[in-house]
């Protein structure tokens, strides 16, 4: 293994797939995972549920960190996953504002949004 590819930091991404739901994983290189997602290669979920875009990215200094973070998100409520994503988009795929808005008013009145995520690197 390499050192550039020993350095390199795990990112949590954020799907929209069709018909609505959200899907999270992580990977050393989100764009490539996306990439397989689309063309059917990725995790089964993505598979019965295409990807529409990539909605979120944050990296992390570990896969671990990036696996705690992920497993965080993905006990989160849609509500809570949309307004993760309005705090880190994609820049090729920002969450509308409108909905953003809504998401972030939703979470701050949630118990459940006072837990923290691990910080990203």
């Amino acid at each position: 293994m390499s050192d550039t590819k020993a350095a390199r930091p795990w990112s949590l991404y954020l799907i929209e797939c069709a018909r609505g739901p959200l899907y999270a994983g992580i990977s050393p290189d989100p764009e490539r995972r996306y990439a397989a997602h689309l063309a059917g290669r990725g995790a089964r979920y993505t598979r019965a549920n295409p990807p529409l875009r990539l909605l979120a990215v944050c990296a992390y200094p570990s896969r671990s960190a990036a696996s705690v973070a992920e497993h965080w998100l993905k006990s989160q409520s849609r509500s809570a996953k949309l307004a993760w994503a309005a705090a880190h988009p994609y820049a090729a795929a920002a969450v509308p504002t409108e909905r953003a808005a809504h998401s972030a008013a939703v979470i701050s009145r949630s118990s459940s949004a006072r837990r923290k995520l691990p910080r990203p690197a």
